[in-house]
């Protein structure tokens, strides 16, 4: 935020203006604060518009109406006047991050947040029209994402239904990409009109990229009015229910309550969606620096508060407050001193660097780009990748972790003490943990390895999961153990049952307070993450790597054959039995995306829809059955094993049909893992970025 200049009024109405947010055509806009506290932001009206009578009658008259809308997912309109000959606008204050912010520094949204942001804005903009108003301008810098939700801003500048929209002359009256077809050509617009935009919101969120692009304001006007919008890298299931938003004639469209409807996920998994993960914690962040803000502020009451106390209390180091991608929406960044104070708090985690995803390639030749190669820096005989955000972690050559930048390819850090044989887990894409030769649970920033919080009682011999609370550890006497994220104390101990002691592998997938075990012979164990009490198991008898997968309430094990069973309490849904061709007797590692899995089985790689284990398709693959399978871009990846050679083989996630394919000489040892449209390859000692398409 810039402290306040010449010309900048102190006052506005109720609300004491602190300092100036942005200003773009229209006008500024600045945070204020009434006399109980209360920001928010004041939109003023630029000078030389504010002297055109009926413009400034408009700009008041409209926000007044827009007062009528009542609807939890809007900043909602808390005053409008003119004072001093300028109209100004008093809408709520939200700290959040914008849309485009979130997805910008975390990658597109899950499919769970997708559907709860569906649900949430289009729940809204049937509020919006039911008080006979189409907001017009809905676009990802105008969704601020909050605890409670997604809230739609400036709603200001929202017209009634058969308004004009207020744009000053020469200026494009929608923004490209996001306006429907009959805006973009001038035509009257109706609701439908907000169910495009809102479309091109989805797409956005799902997928990282405009749902329309072109080399400039025209083409991609163009495209709007008589191109398709570009899917690739969205579910199937998403893209089943987001197209019809998108349809050219506003009378195809979906309505919002249809839209809801159909996304609308039941019980509270939707409100969870923005408490839980990177997101929610960017989030946390703003709000609370938000709160902070409020209790530095001088009071209104102060007779001494003059502008240049102002300006020299923001010049001095007092709360910051960033603009946010063009909208109203903005969050606070921490004052210096407080950021000295959280590097130095070992619980401080700082958010997760913000990392940009490689350029998609074209597909040209046949095979992935190399994008770097780090040749002699793995202990191949203890391979694993672990992609996070900026940086890949794995067992150094050297001994312990070492991370190398994924842009790069060029060492970052180093942990030479760390037990290679524990592991190592990300926590939420922020820290790094770890265990040394003693057993101490250490942790370190993700991106620079700064040492944080440690807990020397933890008695670690292996890491198996983690979640937002707890980091679970194997201890040397075969004992499951809850420590706490948040004051590195021990929150639980408890005994594996007798016929699983000493015999689970020391990996653990994780949801829905449950932890998923593999026994040595293949029999599945769950432990309430509460407390550690065994919830229920199955035995079974098999010389194959079992790789749980869960989803939604469901958990996948691939092995003869593919099962699905209820997470809850095991009940079997359904199983799918391998095809047994080349001799293999077995699915290898599942991947759950959209509405199927998809897992190698033999020489073939196949598609099974997640509700019932019937297949979409089968195609005969590059692919060694136990080869996980990833995907990255809009294709899926896995790895080719054979006696004299090897290779890394990709395929379309629509149909199967090979695409790409890598190759590598003789191996012993050989992994992959994907992020940010980047793929990893352990080949030995060396690793390989290759691009995606």
């Amino acid at each position: 935020m810039k402290p306040l200049g010449t010309g900048d009024p102190v006052r506005l109405g109720p609300y004491r203006l602190l300092g100036v947010l942005g200003e773009g055509g229209m006008g500024k806009v600045y945070v204020g604060q009434d006399d109980a506290g209360t920001l928010a932001a004041v939109k003023v009206l630029r000078p030389e518009l504010a002297h055109d009578t009926h413009l400034a009658q408009r700009f008041i008259r409209e926000a007044q109406a827009a007062q009528a809308v009542r609807s939890p997912g809007i900043a909602a309109v808390l005053g409008a006047q003119t004072e001093g000959g300028r109209p100004w606008i008093a809408t709520e204050f939200l700290a959040g991050p914008t849309l485009d912010q979130a997805v910008d520094a975390h990658g597109p949204l899950g499919e769970a947040a997708v559907r709860a942001l569906a649900a949430s804005l289009a729940r809204t903009l049937a509020d919006i029209h039911a008080a006979g108003f189409i907001h017009r301008d809905l676009k990802p810098p105008n969704i601020v994402l909050t605890s409670s939700g997604p809230r739609i801003i400036d709603f200001g500048i929202a017209r009634p239904e058969h308004g004009l929209t207020l744009t000053i002359t020469g200026q494009v009256p929608v923004t490209p990409g996001y306006g429907a077809p009959e805006q973009v050509l001038g035509q009257r617009v109706s609701p439908p009109a907000d169910v495009f935009s809102l479309g091109a919101v989805l797409v956005y969120a799902a997928g990282g990229r405009p749902a329309y692009s072109g080399g400039h304001v025209a083409a991609v006007q163009y495209e709007v009015v008589h191109g398709d919008p570009q899917l690739d890298g969205i579910s199937p299931q998403l893209r089943t229910l987001i197209a019809p938003c998108l349809a050219k004639d506003s009378a195809a469209r979906p309505t919002p309550g249809q839209i809801t409807a159909a996304f609308e996920e039941p019980g509270s998994a939707a409100r969870q969606v923005w408490r839980r993960g990177p997101v929610a914690e960017a989030i946390k962040e703003r709000e609370a620096g938000a709160r902070q803000l409020t209790t530095q502020v001088p009071p209104a009451a102060a007779p001494d508060l003059t502008r240049r106390r102002l300006i020299t209390g923001f010049a001095a180091g007092g709360a910051v407050l960033a603009a946010g991608g063009g909208g109203t929406a903005w969050w606070l960044g921490a004052q210096k001193k407080r950021e000295v104070e959280q590097s130095k708090d070992p619980f401080y985690a700082p958010p997760p660097v913000r990392t940009p995803k490689a350029t998609l390639d074209t597909g040209a030749g046949g095979k992935p780009t190399s994008l770097w190669k780090a040749a002699g820096v793995m202990d191949g005989a203890h391979g694993g990748l672990l992609p996070v955000r900026d940086v890949l972690v794995f067992a150094s050559l050297k001994g312990g972790f070492a991370a190398h930048d994924v842009r790069s390819g060029k060492r970052r850090w180093a942990v030479p003490e760390a037990q290679v044989k524990a592991g190592c887990l990300s926590l939420s894409d922020q820290l790094i943990a770890m265990s040394d030769g003693q057993g101490a649970l250490r942790t370190f920033v993700a991106s620079t390895g700064r040492p944080k919080w440690t807990c020397p009682a933890a008695g670690a011999k292996a890491l198996v999961a983690a979640d937002d609370q707890s980091v679970y550890i194997l201890t040397g006497d075969d004992r499951l153990r809850s420590i706490s994220r948040t004051d590195a104390k021990i929150r639980w101990t408890s005994e594996f049952p007798a016929e699983y002691r000493e015999k689970v592998q020391h990996r653990a997938v994780i949801d829905d307070g449950l932890l998923v075990f593999v026994g040595d012979g293949g029999g599945i164990l769950t432990m309430a993450t509460a407390d550690g009490h065994p919830v229920w198991s199955f035995p079974q008898k098999t010389d194959l790597d079992i790789y749980p997968a869960v989803h939604k309430g469901i958990v996948y094990l691939n092995g003869e054959p593919l099962t699905a069973r209820r997470l809850r309490d095991g009940k079997k849904l359904w199983e799918s039995e391998p095809s047994y061709r080349l001799g293999a007797k077995a699915w290898g590692p599942p991947l759950v995306y959209g509405d199927s899995i998809y897992a190698n089985d033999g020489d073939h790689t196949r598609r099974i829809l997640m509700k019932d284990g019937s297949e979409v398709w089968s195609t005969l693959g590059e692919a060694s059955y136990f080869s996980p399978v990833l995907r990255q871009g809009g294709g899926l990846w896995a790895y080719l094993y054979r006696e004299d050679s090897a290779q890394v083989s990709t395929m379309n996630i629509e149909d199967g049909k090979a695409t790409w394919a890598y190759g590598l000489p003789k191996t012993d040892y050989l992994d992959v893992a994907a992020d940010g449209n980047r793929v990893f390859v352990q080949h030995d000692s060396s690793i390989t970025a290759l691009s995606v398409f």
